[in-house]
């Protein structure tokens, strides 16, 4: 398919993270733009600001005219979005030309020198940290963002066309549709099971991604995984290592070991040895472009963060909020350590919406052993997302699981007065959910508190 033929641009579902930055690519190279969504969000308000038509019913007659003309209209569909969708239905049944997301990021990026970032965790703040480093060192790129960098205020970064930073996503293995000339690997945990069915057949997809990379292409992969690649990792025999790692004032400090040199005194301000391995990749990946390596250590220094990443909603001596999209027992497990390591002795209270029916029935032992390690707990109700509710597979079901006495199951409408209730030093949110737009309301409400 060529792109330039191509005059209007349709979205189904054009409020999703990785959708609304294709939406704001198309509309920065001059193509007409428009969609559909279920919500209004803060996301599709930024969209219509940018001159993007948005409708929120489920409705042919929504679309504008010139939309419909099949010749010279691309429609991109998000997998979230059934097959019965009446929008869908008709494109499909009047043969318009009808692509997945991961199927245009594929020809947006083919021709250019396209960083690709894997991981069943951490794709999102690896590749906005990788944006930022090439952003520094003057790179032309283009980075496509499954999250709000706070570097760029945006999901979206288009400084130039001849390198592209995208996450490699494997939810309905759409990572194979990318041809990358540098990619990395930066988990491979048991995840999506309602797709593959198990975790070896997800990392057999992770292998098949490796295997799309452009001929003299790189892998980096995180020191242990059963993959061949370039290793990354902390006080170990990888090829990029952290060493002599300490903690100033929240700030991580150490050397950093390349297979050709070591840089002493690096900086990285975002808390949790997971975070500080996604600089860690990020870093060795933009050494492919042959910027200076100390000006890139320079950059990780100053890179600020993602949000909903580990982020600071107030922050004093005598009360701590952070947000986080953890959504599965490892990332829990990652938030929770990153807190013990800032914020020793400190009591925290972690508010947990879990996310899918399917993700909590496959891991629901994991769930409750790892929410177990707070010295509270409250659970909302389960996020449905794209699924319909599972007999027996509840919020309630899981917080019988939990072996922490100060547990509750919480109404979302309850929650700011159950939370002020509690004697709490550190509040952790977490989800994949819609708690992400609570977050704001609890800030507002809590930091008059405290």
């Amino acid at each position: 398919m060529n792109l330039n033929k191509i005059h209007n641009v349709y979205f189904i579902g054009i409020g999703g993270i990785g959708m609304s930055a294709l939406a704001r690519y198309f509309k920065f190279v001059d193509k007409r733009v428009a969609g559909y969504d279920k919500t209004e969000t803060p996301l599709t308000k930024e969209l219509v600001d940018l001159g993007i038509s948005i409708h929120y019913t489920d409705s042919i007659d929504k679309i504008e005219a010139s939309y419909l003309n099949s010749e010279n209209t691309l429609v991109v569909y998000t997998p979230a979005v059934p097959t019965s969708h009446s929008e869908y239905q008709y494109f499909v049944q009047n043969n318009f030309e009808i692509k997945k997301r991961s199927e245009v990021l594929g020809l947006i990026t083919k021709d250019t020198f396209c960083f690709a970032v894997a991981g069943t965790h951490g794709k999102t703040t690896t590749s906005s940290i990788l944006a930022h480093l090439l952003k520094e060192t003057g790179t032309p790129l283009t980075a496509f963002l499954g999250g709000i960098s706070e570097d760029f205020n945006s999901n979206f970064l288009l400084e130039g066309t001849e390198y592209s930073v995208v996450e490699a996503d494997e939810f309905d293995r759409s990572f194979l549709r990318l041809s990358p000339n540098v990619a990395c690997i930066t988990s491979m945990d048991a995840d999506h099971l309602d797709i593959y069915g198990s975790g070896d057949e997800l990392e057999k997809s992770f292998r098949e991604f490796a295997g799309r990379l452009k001929p003299e292409g790189k892998l980096f992969v995180r020191n242990g995984l059963p993959m061949e690649g370039i290793t990354y990792g902390i006080e170990d025999d990888s090829d990029f290592c952290i060493r002599n790692l300490k903690i100033e004032h929240g700030t991580y400090i150490f050397d950093l070991d390349t297979p050709d040199t070591t840089l002493s005194g690096v900086k990285f301000n975002k808390p949790g040895r997971h975070n500080l391995l996604n600089g860690l990749v990020a870093f060795a990946m933009a050494v492919e472009t042959h910027s200076p390596v100390d000006r890139l250590a320079k950059a990780l220094g100053t890179f600020k963060g993602v949000q909903r990443r580990f982020s600071y909603q107030l922050k004093s001596d005598d009360f701590i909020f952070i947000d986080d999209y953890a959504h599965h027992p490892t990332e829990i497990n990652a938030v929770y350590d990153a807190i013990s390591e800032m914020h020793p002795n400190k009591k925290v209270l972690a508010v947990f919406q879990p996310h899918l029916f399917s993700r909590t029935k496959d891991f629901v032992d994991d769930f409750a052993e790892s929410l177990a390690k707070f010295d509270a707990v409250f659970l909302l109700d389960i996020y449905p997302a794209r699924e319909k509710p599972m007999a027996g597979v509840t919020s309630e079901w899981l917080l019988g699981k939990i072996q922490n006495s100060n547990k509750k199951l919480v109404d979302k409408n309850n929650l700011i007065s159950e939370i002020k209730l509690q004697n709490t030093d550190v509040l952790v949110t977490m989800g994949a959910g819609d708690i992400g737009l609570e977050v704001s309301r609890i800030k507002k409400e809590l930091q008059y508190e405290n």
